[in-house]
């Protein structure tokens, strides 16, 4: 997340258990408080994740979105025994909601899924040992 100006930057990790508890919010207002405006425009942009057709969690997980949203449901779709839920929609939906309009990077095609897609991300959900991933941002 940046300001628009330049003046502040964060970087917060939005699975799908922050993402339920507010940490894309909570970081809209502190890059908004950091660059000293509370009505800063923010500039996000969002990272590889498990894609929305690799993504299968069950029925607390869409409880988790949707009892705060009804909207979230959108963003579920059942999989016959669960439902496979897209971060991406999820984490689009809470920025735009407290404001951030220009929203760039994982748009949930299959090319930003880290299930997925082996020969460009990691996952532990599909290889089973632990590796590493980085996004970084920085002022200069």
């Amino acid at each position: 997340l940046a300001d628009a100006a330049g003046r502040a930057v964060a970087a917060a990790h939005a699975g799908w258990r922050s993402l339920a508890a507010g940490v894309l919010e909570a970081a809209v207002e502190r890059v908004r408080h950091l660059a000293g405006q509370a009505d800063a425009e923010v500039l996000a942009w969002l990272g590889p994740c498990i894609g929305p057709a690799a993504f299968e969690v069950g029925g607390d997980v869409r409880a988790a979105f949707t009892r705060a949203n009804t909207a979230a449901g959108i963003c579920f779709r059942s999989s016959g025994e669960g439902w496979l839920a897209s971060l991406p929609a999820l984490a689009c939906q809470r920025l735009l909601a407290c404001g951030v309009q220009r929203i760039s990077g994982n748009d949930g095609s299959a090319d930003w899924c880290t299930h997925s897609q082996p020969e460009r991300w990691y996952s532990y959900r599909r290889d089973g040992n632990t590796g590493r991933m980085a996004a970084c941002v920085w002022m200069e």
